[in-house]
């Protein structure tokens, strides 16, 4: 071992054993590992920074600013609409919904997609009784199986693309992973649909990933003249509803409140406080023809809305929506307000708002840039709020297609089809540019570009040699099906520790050189690496879609294993024999 192969592998080794330590964080622990290879001169000063000038950065950014797009276009939801009333089980929710969570990861990034469908599940879990616990871990294992089918649906793909460039000269194509991922998903969705059982029922959720619990909202709706409900009493609102909206208190003449009782007829000009669940409410203002009240805010054509939490720091705690003068300092309107299911009877202008109060506000984009911090209202992203607002929903999955069918007719390359539909996405106001900012994992993006230049480090001084020869002395007297299982099962190990992009920046050179030394295609390690890196079925803590339904699942650390052990050993099982039909082992 020459002196600079240890000096990478002893900074290899402290990157790792930080990572691992997990108390400083995972982007600082990368900047601090290319310090490192400056200071002892394995990483050449002209190549420090060029990690961040890589296409993978690029890539990633700019898929994650396109998923944000389609997540909050609410196309996705449009779709689905109709198929919810048909949801009425656990056996028919959890093929549907991770099915639909699968599909969207072939587009977007999967944790984009999981984000999508959350509200559309936790909404499900309260009209049908079922246990959330039920319904999140399959979505997000299929969240993670989803993002193999496409180059741009999950970043390991996106690495052992650059690696694979790096070792033939050619990197792997966007449609390259879909027959493996395509048969490695059907087996998992299959699995899923029945594997649901292993998991514990009944457990409540704490809700931190997709904001506080939310109750039913309140809002205020005016009766117009022209409006079919002139002479008609509260209950046949509440049939046009369906049962779901349910009407508080009629106000008439500004301050006399009356009691929806049967056979009271409501007349022109009537304000109407509806309770109900967001979407519900929605879409009875829309049959009815009721107007949302509100001012200016509300109803200009470009406004935003934003669903928030008001803080316990909150200048809204304690005060009215009028007495804070929302509108007249910030052009905001108060739409809706939830409170943890209590039945609100006052007009919301009139309301004294607590903290843990979600509200629905409507105003102009750049508003909420300073309004949010003054008010110390936490946005709630993850939910797509479309009340009272009119939405491009097409546009940002029209965007999308055009970009893949850029790179699937070899147009252009992925770096500047997703790069130039990022671009076209911002100036057609799909996405304002707080948004975007918002959209993008700044750390993911950092941890990459300071690790890009750490791994060539290891290669260039003939690290990533001595490490493939180590392990062709364990593989020696595998056959070569098992030395491609055994590279797919490492990855599986190492990534719940390391993050998935570290783990394929380190590993993809590493198994790309135990191919060769074996004699045997780089081709189907490379993606033995990506399956192994993108499948983290057993912890929390590997994947932030793993993560993100932690909380609202009510899940334990131990409960990931119930049902990821079955999926790992079915990734295994299908996806080895399969990469090595697909990418046949022996070179031609």
């Amino acid at each position: 071992m020459t002196l600079d192969q240890a000096l990478a592998f002893g900074i290899l080794g402290a990157t790792v054993g930080l990572f691992l330590w997990g108390r400083i964080a995972y982007d600082l622990v990368a900047l601090l590992a290319l310090l490192a290879g400056v200071l002892v001169g394995i990483i050449p000063l002209d190549r420090a920074f060029s990690g961040f000038a890589d296409d993978v950065v690029v890539i990633v950014a700019a898929a994650l600013l396109v998923s944000a797009a389609v997540a909050r276009s609410g196309a996705v939801e449009t779709l689905m609409r109709p198929v919810l009333p048909y949801l009425t089980s656990t056996a028919t929710q959890v093929p549907a919904l991770a099915g639909a969570v699968l599909v969207a990861s072939v587009f977007t990034k999967n944790i984009g997609a999981l984000a999508i469908f959350m509200p559309v599940a936790m909404q499900l879990t309260r009209r049908t009784g079922t246990s959330p616990s039920a319904l999140l871990m399959p979505m997000a294992f299929a969240s993670l199986i989803g993002g193999l089918i496409t180059l741009t649906g999950t970043s390991p793909n996106i690495i052992v693309a650059r690696v694979r460039a790096e070792v033939t000269g050619t990197p792997f194509s966007m449609f390259d992973f879909t027959p493996v991922g395509l048969g490695i998903a059907i087996a998992g969705l299959l699995f899923l649909s029945f594997g649901w059982r292993l998991l514990p029922h009944g457990r409540r959720g704490t809700a931190e990933a997709s904001g506080p619990a939310i109750g039913d909202y309140t809002i205020e709706a005016r009766i117009p003249a022209d409006c079919a409900l002139v002479g008609r009493d509260a209950p046949a609102l509440e049939a046009m509803g369906e049962g779901r909206v349910g009407v508080a208190t009629v106000i008439r003449e500004r301050f006399r409140r009356f009691p929806p009782t049967p056979g009271w007829l409501l007349r022109a000009g009537d304000v109407l406080l509806l309770q109900g669940d967001q979407e519900d409410l929605e879409r009875l203002v829309a049959r009815a023809g009721l107007q949302l009240t509100g001012g200016a805010g509300a109803e200009a054509e470009d406004a935003s809305v934003v669903e928030g939490v008001v803080t316990a720091e909150s200048p809204l705690a304690g005060q009215t929506a009028e007495g804070t003068r929302l509108q007249d300092r910030f052009g905001l309107a108060l739409l809706a307000v939830s409170r943890s299911g209590q039945r609100i009877a006052q007009r919301l202008g009139a309301l004294r708002l607590r903290a843990g109060d979600v509200l629905i506000l409507r105003g102009p984009q750049p508003a909420f840039a300073d309004a949010l911090p003054a008010l110390r209202v936490l946005p709630l992203n993850e939910r797509a709020i479309s009340l009272g607002r009119s939405r491009r929903s097409w546009i940002p999955v029209i965007v999308l297609l055009g970009a893949m069918g850029l790179v699937a007719f070899r147009i252009a390359p992925v770096s500047v089809a997703f790069f130039g539909a990022a671009v076209v996405l911002l100036l057609l106001r799909a996405l304002s540019k707080e948004e975007a900012y918002g959209a993008v994992e700044w750390p993911v993006l950092v941890l990459l570009g300071a690790l890009i230049p750490v791994s060539e480090a290891v290669q260039t001084t003939g690290g990533t040699d001595l490490i493939a020869a180590g392990l062709e002395v364990a593989v020696r007297h595998l056959p070569p099906l098992g030395a491609l299982g055994l590279m797919m099962l490492i990855a599986m190990a190492v990534t719940p520790f390391l993050n998935n992009a570290a783990t394929v920046l380190m590993m993809g050179p590493i198994a790309a050189s135990l191919a060769t030394r074996l004699g045997l295609s780089p081709d189907a390690f490379l993606m033995a690496v990506a399956v192994g890196a993108a499948c983290d079925f057993l912890t929390p803590i590997g994947h932030q879609c793993n993560t993100l339904v932690m909380g609202p699942g009510g899940y334990r650390f131990g409960d990931y294993a119930r049902l990821g052990a079955p999926l790992t050993l079915i990734v295994l099982l299908v996806g080895v024999p399969l990469i090595a039909l697909v990418w046949p082992l022996v070179p031609r």
